[in-house]
């Protein structure tokens, strides 16, 4: 049942007046920027300082208050004369539809409070419209409540999840996948036109080498069977075959070149690289196996990719062309036939350009990719999501197209996170990403079980069970700070307790019942058809204030690349919605009031379920 009533008439008392024009603020997409400048036009008149020195100033949500400001940031001096400045604001302001007092207790800090209606009626009516425009389009990613256009016009290219072909996906490619899917997302709700790109760990010795190990232990059978679970296998058993020659060359033994798996696996590689064609089909194979395999996991992961390419993808030319530039500039210095960029006095060491056989590496790779894609996307910006350990060879093949005098030199970045410890492809001692989600969605459907009445109405219980499995194994990656290690436990992945993914699931689910449960309350579709006068309690004010600042959690998200601000801001508000659940109820209630709460838990809905998607989670109604 709805109700409607044209949003397009502000009533009168909530009419905002004109305001002044702040870098960095956009109050026709955050009430709270719109607040905010006017209080800091308050006190700007009041110290006779640059509206633009106050406003990044003004504290939000500290001390109690909505907003505060420290005076002594703009005024020195004793007490008294401290006193004089915050009466001198206290006598010149006048209650508006932005604020309704000020005050002072210490003479050292000034404190605003909203004009709680204006700014219920504002801010409700912002989350609306937004959210009605992301659902008429829902294609474009800027409509949305929290978003920009800072970017508009510019193009990122972002780099991220790059596994290597012929191995299982396991949790330490978690990091860099789900990390770079919210930095896509956050790019994309900025404005930027965002293409994401997998740079598969397609090329190298290591292929080679897995080509040494499938002639040696592989089976078709088991290829056709599980493709890249065999091949994973193939490749633990022909390391620890080198592994075993390697210690009996070092007890004193001579193994042929013939024998020797480590001289096999770079005539494999030089093979491919010279295009030998039994060597380029075997490779192949295994690369299309692989790529067919990790769609099917980054479909479970809500991940997409608009490219596919890799190492393989380089061009001949502009790995030589690369080469060319850096003896012609005259950075270079040969070892043992091997040729190296000297960055030595950069305080980055020498690095290999060409290996002594004459076949590339990562470095001369990522020269020549860096050049192909500038050439075909002229990106504004070029993101490498990966892990810290890298974080030499970046700043060396940065450094060095800098020396080149590429164009697009200054457009590079990169991101960095922490490792997942525990693991080792290698060694075989990794964990599968597969495993990891089967484990956490035959917990939560456990969970899901045990109320019965409840299970009855989930129309997809195993689907709805991988999908909270899914929201809790990426929370607990991305619930820390991004830079920061941390030792794996599944156990984290399905736990009930404290902050995990499962409780941001549930809170939207809760939002999700209120229409459900409460059919006979007209459903209001404008801020209009509420009086936001019933929405005054406290708790309701920490919920709404909260919302407010949903905007600056995603700024700075965008601005850290952080996914954790938005991770933290989810919890929060599903900590406040779980306050307000048993005292700010809809059913019982009088038929105005119940409205305006109705209203409130749709509008808290719509942020939330924003975020989560932001997140790259898939929101759930019920579980």
């Amino acid at each position: 049942m709805t109700t409607s009533a044209p949003d397009s008439a502000i009533p009168e008392r909530f009419v905002l007046p004109a305001l002044p024009e702040v870098e960095g603020a956009d109050p026709a997409r955050s009430v709270i920027d719109a607040f905010k400048i006017a209080t800091a036009q308050i006190v700007a008149e009041a110290f006779d300082e640059k509206i633009e020195k106050i406003h990044p100033a003004i504290e939000m949500g500290k001390k109690g208050v909505d907003f505060s400001v420290a005076i002594v940031r703009f005024k020195r001096g004793k007490p008294a004369d401290l006193e004089v400045w915050a009466k001198k604001v206290i006598d010149n302001f006048r209650p508006s539809v932005f604020l309704s007092s000020v005050t002072t207790p210490d003479n050292k800090f000034l404190y605003f409070t909203f004009n709680k209606e204006a700014f219920t009626y504002h801010l409700l009516r912002q989350i609306s419209l937004t959210a009605e425009a992301s659902r008429n389009e829902p294609k474009n990613s800027t409509l949305a409540y929290g978003t920009t256009l800072e970017g508009k016009g510019k193009h990122l290219v972002i780099d991220f999840s790059s596994p290597n072909i012929a191995k299982p996906f396991h949790a330490g490619h978690l990091r860099s996948t789900i990390i770079g899917t919210v930095i896509s997302n956050l790019y994309a709700a900025n404005g930027w036109d965002v293409t994401r790109l997998n740079y598969l760990g397609d090329w190298g010795t290591q292929y080679g080498l897995l080509s040494v190990g499938f002639d040696k232990y592989g089976s078709e059978e088991e290829l056709v069977a599980d493709p890249i679970q065999h091949l994973f296998k193939v490749y633990v058993q022909i390391n620890n075959a080198r592994d075993e020659q390697k210690k009996r060359i070092e007890a004193g033994e001579t193994i042929s070149d013939e024998e020797s798996i480590h001289a096999q696996a770079k005539r494999v590689f030089k093979a491919m690289e010279d295009g030998e064609p039994k060597a380029i089909a075997q490779w192949s194979r295994f690369r299309d196996l692989s790529i067919e395999k990790l769609k099917v996991t980054y479909e479970k992961l809500n991940v997409h990719f608009d490219v596919y390419w890799g190492e393989s993808q380089v061009s001949p030319e502009s790995m030589e062309r690369a080469v060319q530039i850096v003896q012609d500039k005259g950075l270079t210095c040969e070892d043992r036939g091997a040729l190296l960029v000297d960055l030595t006095k950069f305080k980055m060491d020498k690095a290999i350009v060409r290996k002594a056989d004459g076949t590339s590496i990562y470095l001369t790779r990522d020269l020549g990719g860096a050049y192909d894609k500038y050439q075909k996307y002229k990106f504004d910006k070029h993101i490498y999501l990966v892990q810290a350990a890298q974080t030499l060879h970046f700043n060396q093949l940065f450094k060095t197209l800098e020396l080149m005098g590429e164009p697009y030199a200054d457009k590079l970045e990169h991101i960095s996170f922490g490792l997942v410890k525990g693991m080792s492809t290698r060694k075989g001692t990794v964990v599968f990403l597969e495993d990891i989600i089967e484990a956490a969605t035959e917990s939560m459907h456990e969970q899901m079980r045990s109320n019965e009445a409840k299970y009855a109405q989930v129309e997809d219980p195993m689907g709805t069970s991988e999908i909270i499995g899914t929201t809790a194994v990426k929370i607990q990656d991305m619930a820390g700070k991004r830079i920061n290690d941390y030792d794996f436990d599944i156990k984290r992945c399905t736990s009930f307790e404290g902050d995990f993914g499962p409780f941001i699931q549930y809170s939207h689910v809760r939002l999700c019942s209120v229409q459900r449960k409460n059919p006979n309350i007209p459903v209001p579709t404008s801020i209009n058809d509420i009086d936001v006068a019933h929405l005054i309690e406290p708790k309701v004010h920490d919920i709404l204030y909260h919302l407010a600042l949903y905007p600056t959690a995603v700024k700075n998200a965008y601005t850290l690349h952080e996914p954790s601000q938005l991770v933290t801001w989810c919890f929060k508000l599903s900590h406040l919605v779980g306050g307000a659940w048993e005292t700010v109820k809809v059913a019982g209630q009088d038929e105005e009031v119940a409205k305006a709460r109705l209203f409130l838990y749709i509008t808290t809905r719509e942020v939330l379920a924003s975020a989560m998607r932001m997140l790259s989670l898939t929101p759930i109604e019920r579980m």
